[in-house]
């Protein structure tokens, strides 16, 4: 029998526990189960480097509710219950509770499938020897942690340039540890440019980081544990890995339930976060977003995005109408002392895309010039050349570049040219700012070339 009344969420992380939560508070006659895979719901995932670093004293600081807090406010959440099949004509899905080792069904009347993303792991020998991590889940926080104190390794080698990798270099060092980088391509963070990933490498290097570009690794060497990294230029020994290559959507149990995939191989989904398949929604890592910039879809899976697709989703599911404006790629990582940000596409993402482009790269004080310790802040435009449409924006420095990139994101999502950024009245202060922002020097230099 189907229940018309209830609203079943696959997936309680970020996507899966806004998306409840808006729900609930939409509608209060529904009811809500949320089945989570892992036995933790509700957290901060982005936070887990700074949790292997010590930064965050212990896990309890990540998690925002708890599945008691859950309940409490009429949401029934339901950890380490995974959902192994869906059925769309009958309305139901098929949970196996890894606790009890059962296999029930649970029927529903609407559903969110919020199942984000799974780390990639190279297909290479040597890729199950003990001591080689991924970071998606406190679960994984908590086995490097253990790892860590039992073994306590000397040297950490880091696989994939990304967010995560370089975040987890400096967890690392936080750690004592030595730690080397090796990136398969031929520069770090692969969606900004490399001029200006010229300088995230220096300040990796500054903070005794090896680093190893164009370099494949071909596989891990150990006989329990991992003693070594094989690389097309050799061995790296090593105590322990950790692999930041990327993620893929988890799509599998979606697609064999008839839910179409996009061209960027996640879900497909409309600007109200419905799949297509009546009463189903999808929303996070799982599904696409359009990029505002390009109008096409693209994967860009971030904590953020996935937040506000689930309160969409949720709102939508429980009766509502809100819709999901789409995504300019807006993301910011701290590299030691480096802000490092990107919005919109970069050059070469631009020229992919078929787009003429010219770019401007400045550096400018990102404070007074005559605040103590004065440090540039780099900025680079990426615009179209005949209209100067601007069409992405990366800033790297010591301060300013994380909150400054929100400003060129707000002009992306509008579609302004650099004129108009150039003509924003922009805030000023020594400590904060120079009379003449970043921004604004950056619009203006670009406009006389």
């Amino acid at each position: 029998m189907i229940s018309r009344q209830r609203l079943v969420v696959i997936g309680g992380t970020a996507a899966g526990a806004s998306a409840a939560a808006k729900a609930r508070r939409v509608n209060g006659e529904l009811e809500i189960v949320v089945l989570e895979k892992s036995g933790f719901v509700s957290y901060g995932s982005c936070g887990l480097p700074y949790l292997i670093s010590g930064v965050v004293p212990n896990h309890h600081r990540l998690i925002a509710r708890t599945p008691e807090e859950f309940s409490r406010g009429g949401i029934q959440v339901r950890t380490r219950n995974e959902v192994t099949q869906i059925d769309t004509q009958r309305r139901v899905v098929e949970v196996r509770d890894l606790e009890r080792d059962v296999v029930f069904e649970l029927a529903f009347g609407r559903l969110i499938v919020a199942s984000g993303a799974a780390a990639l792991r190279p297909s290479v020998a040597g890729g199950d020897l003990q001591g080689i991590f991924t970071l998606r889940t406190i679960e994984d926080g908590l086995a490097i942690q253990r790892w860590l104190a039992h073994h306590h390794p000397r040297r950490a080698v880091v696989v994939g340039g990304g967010y995560i990798g370089l975040e987890m270099a400096e967890a690392f060092r936080a750690r004592g540890l030595e730690v080397f980088v090796v990136e398969m391509l031929p520069h770090l963070m692969p969606n900004i440019d490399a001029d200006m990933s010229t300088l995230i490498r220096e300040e990796l290097e500054r903070q005794g980081v090896t680093v190893s570009l164009g370099n494949r690794v071909e596989g891990f060497v150990g006989t329990d544990r991992v003693g070594a990294v094989r690389t097309q230029e050799g061995d790296i020994p090593t105590e322990v890995v950790m692999l930041g290559i990327g993620v893929r959507p988890n799509v599998t149990l979606a697609q064999s339930a008839g839910l179409a995939l996009g061209p960027t191989g996640a879900l497909s989904v409309d600007d109200h976060q419905r799949t297509g398949v009546q009463g189903v929604f999808a929303a996070g890592d799982v599904v696409e977003s359009k990029h505002v910039v390009t109008g096409k879809p693209a994967y860009v899976p971030l904590g953020s995005t996935a937040n506000k697709q689930g309160r969409v989703a949720g709102i939508n599911a429980a009766g509502g109408d809100a819709h999901f404006s789409g995504i300019v790629g807006t993301a910011v990582v701290k590299v030691f002392d480096l802000e490092v940000a990107r919005t919109g596409l970069s050059e070469g993402e631009a020229r992919r895309e078929g787009y003429v482009v010219r770019t401007t790269k400045i550096g400018h004080p990102s404070a007074g010039h005559y605040m103590p310790d004065p440090t540039p802040l780099h900025v680079k435009l990426i615009y179209e050349d005949r209209t100067e449409r601007l069409l992405g924006a990366q800033m790297v420095g010591r301060r300013g570049a994380a909150k400054r990139i929100d400003v060129l994101a707000a002009a992306l999502h509008g579609g302004w040219t650099l004129e108009e950024v150039s003509r924003l009245d922009l805030g000023y202060a020594p400590p904060f700012a120079p009379v003449w922002d970043p921004i604004l020097v950056a619009c203006n230099v670009a406009r006389q070339d």
